[in-house]
């Protein structure tokens, strides 16, 4: 009986672990455990002690399910790890660089030809047409290209 309750929770604490990492081995290893508790309670009790030790295999699979799918990704600390946006989220482009065009702007790394720029206090991922410009270099904002101003030296 301890071997089938040892087997039980060890295939419970893998199915635990298999719900917060990447990948399907602790599920796999899991679900060996919990097979392996119910041969065990087979081979020790006939088939009605298989039976039992299945059926409470398969509604401790079925929690484990419910608690990954169900009520996990609606709590707090499952929150702070998911994505909230999606690929159908749209940004425009104005968001990026709106009203930047044709300001001065300041060199933050060097842009070998891309690097980031302070325009206004702002720092914005950049492209140098110029090719490279040296860190604090004075620059010059003269377009928006995905998402990235477009900069040449002034």
């Amino acid at each position: 009986m301890n071997l089938i309750v040892l087997l039980f929770v060890l295939g419970l604490v893998f199915l635990f672990f298999e719900v917060f990492t990447p990948g399907p081995v602790f599920g796999i290893l899991g679900g060996a455990t919990l097979t392996s508790g119910i041969v065990v309670a087979a081979t020790d009790y006939g088939a009605t002690g298989g039976a039992i030790a299945g059926i409470v295999a398969l509604a401790a699979v079925g929690a484990t399910l419910y608690a990954e799918l169900g009520w996990l990704p609606k709590t707090r600390f499952a929150q702070r790890f998911s994505v909230r946006g999606t690929s159908g989220d749209t940004i425009k482009q104005q968001d990026v660089g709106a009203g930047v065009v044709g300001k001065s702007a300041e060199a933050l790394t060097t842009l070998a030809p891309s690097g980031y720029v302070s325009v206004e206090g702002r720092r914005y991922e950049a492209f140098c047409q110029s090719g490279h410009a040296a860190r604090g270099t004075q620059l010059r904002v003269t377009g928006l290209d995905n998402f990235r101003l477009i900069v040449t030296k002034a």
